[in-house]
Parts: C-alpha cells; structure tokens; sequence
C-alpha cells in the first residue's frame, strides 16, 4: 500500500514539474513576441486549388433574388460581356454596372479579366448582383489568393432575400384588400 502511495506522490511531483516548465516555456515565448525577437505564429487555412476548364477559363453561378448567372473568366483587356451584348448596353444605368464592377475594385483587378456570362429570371437589379456573385466565385476560382479580400466583402454570400409569394384572401402577400363600409 505505501508502494502505491510513494509512486502516486512521486507521479504528482512529475506532473507539477512537467506543468512548471510547460509554463515558463510559454512565458519565454509570450517575452520573446512582446520584444520583437519572434514573430506571431500566423494560422492560415489551406489555400485552395486553382479550378480551370479546357479553355483556361474560371467558370462560377451567381444568384440573387430570381435571377440566375452563368460566369465564364478568363485574363483579357476587361471586356464584359452579357448575353452577347456589352454591358454598357445591356446594364444601361450606371449604379448596376458599379455592382458588377466592385469585386474588380475590392481585388485592384480592374481591366485584367474578361468576363462571358448568361443571365436569366428576374429584373435587372437581380441580374446585376447575380452577375457579381458569379464574378466573386469565377475569380476566387482562377485566383484562390484573393478569396479573403472578397469573403470579407460579402460578395461570396449569396443574398437569400427573395420576394414573399402572393397569399390567397390578400391583396398582395401581405396587403389586405380595401375595407367597405357600405
């Protein structure tokens, strides 16, 4: 029995010590950071693989709201194109080509990518943020560097918000029909 007691006494020493040195190991390190001799261990997620089709190209899906865009991205003079039009044609007022042109602004990549894609459904406020997620997700694709500048953005989040359907005894999906008195 004293045996027994004798190695546990002899176990909690070890411990103790083993915790001890564990302790001013971390303060010499904690020391050593503070002065300036080391530098702050940097965790980093594992950069992801570069996804290219046959042609070279990044290709990506956007959405917002009901519109869906299929984005092709390959390195070029800037051009964008949509549906086979220009965008300064088919976005015609302004703010909705600045959307599409943020993720280039966010990534300083103005004028080096050509982008290619089809848009369907909704409007075109809808098919203007369904093309800049699509170009967020071709560029972080062809790039895997730059997912971080664009995540912190929040252009990689699909935006969920879609209109609330119609209910029936209602106006609208919320509105009620006018009130008769008479």
């Amino acid at each position: 029995m004293s045996d027994n007691r004798q190695s546990l006494s002899d176990l909690g020493a070890a411990l103790q010590e083993q915790r001890e040195t564990q302790q001013d190991g971390a303060d010499a390190s904690a020391e050593a950071y503070l002065a300036g001799d080391v530098e702050a261990p940097v965790q980093r997620a594992p950069l992801r693989a570069q996804e290219l089709d046959k042609q070279g190209r990044a290709y990506a899906t956007g959405r917002r709201k009901d519109a869906v865009a299929r984005v092709w991205l390959k390195p070029g003079s800037g051009k964008i194109t949509i549906n086979g039009r220009d965008q300064e044609i088919y976005f015609a007022r302004p703010t909705l080509r600045l959307v599409i042109n943020q993720v280039f602004g966010i990534t300083e990549r103005e004028g080096q990518y050509d982008v290619i894609c089809t848009v369907k459904g909704g409007g075109l406020s809808g098919q203007a943020g369904a093309v800049k997620h699509g170009i967020s997700q071709a560029i972080t694709k062809y790039e895997p560097t730059l997912r971080a500048p664009v995540k912190a953005a929040g252009f990689l989040t699909r935006d969920s918000r879609v209109v609330e359907r119609k209910k029936y005894g209602r106006a609208k999906a919320r509105r009620s029909f006018q009130f008769s008195k008479r």
